[in-house]
This record gives structure tokens, C-alpha cells and sequence, in this order.
């Protein structure tokens, strides 16, 4: 499974879905292109942003199937592993927007496979 981390975007939803629209999206759908599942890796952002990223993901998961598409977002590296081991081995798993946090949860714990 392939890892896209997504460059910070501005801070207003609709200019950052323009923004993620104009100069990401391209990237995304070249390496798509590979016919390997992909794991998009959003910075943080406010609950405002939710939207837009659920709407994007579920779109491509929709129209690139059967690749499994979700994303992230995080700026927790530990918390990017365990779940992109997760998803790696999750089948049944795609359009999904995973807003993470590494706190205040317990201990994280790689699976083992």
C-alpha cells in the first residue's frame, strides 16, 4: 500500500479543497495509475475540513475500485504506521476518512502478521 502525504493546505475548507483539487489530485491519480492501494496522509485540520476530505476519498475509493483508498489525517508519525499496517491488511476497507489521534488512547501496538 502506498503513502501520499498531503503538503499543508490553507486553513479555510473551500480553499483548501480548491487548492488540494488544482495541485494534488493530479499526483493522486498518477499513482493510481500503479494499481497499488493508496493511503492519502492529511495534515491535521479542524472538524470543517471533514467534508470535503470524506466526500474526495469515498469518490476515488468509488471510482478506482477494486484499489482500496482511504485517508488519514495526522501529523503522528507512530500513529501513521500502526495504521497504514492496519489498512495494509484490512481487505474490506477503503473510502474511509481516518482523523487520528495518538493520545489519550493507550499504548499502540504494531499487529503482527
Amino acid at each position: 500500500m502506498a503513502l501520499l502525504r498531503v503538503e499543508p493546505l490553507p486553513a479555510q475548507p473551500l480553499a483548501a479543497s480548491a487548492r488540494f483539487h488544482a495541485q494534488v489530485l493530479p499526483r493522486v491519480l498518477a499513482e493510481l495509475v500503479h494499481g497499488e492501494n493508496l493511503t492519502l496522509v492529511f495534515p491535521p485540520a479542524g472538524h470543517d475540513h471533514r467534508g470535503w476530505r470524506l466526500a474526495l476519498v469515498q469518490g476515488l475509493a468509488r471510482e478506482h475500485a477494486p484499489l482500496r483508498i482511504n485517508a488519514l489525517a495526522t501529523d503522528d508519525e507512530a500513529a501513521i504506521l500502526v495504521a497504514a499496517d492496519y489498512l495494509a491488511g484490512a481487505d474490506g476497507v477503503t473510502g474511509q476518512y481516518l482523523p487520528l489521534d495518538g493520545t489519550g488512547a493507550g499504548e499502540v501496538h504494531r499487529s503482527h502478521r
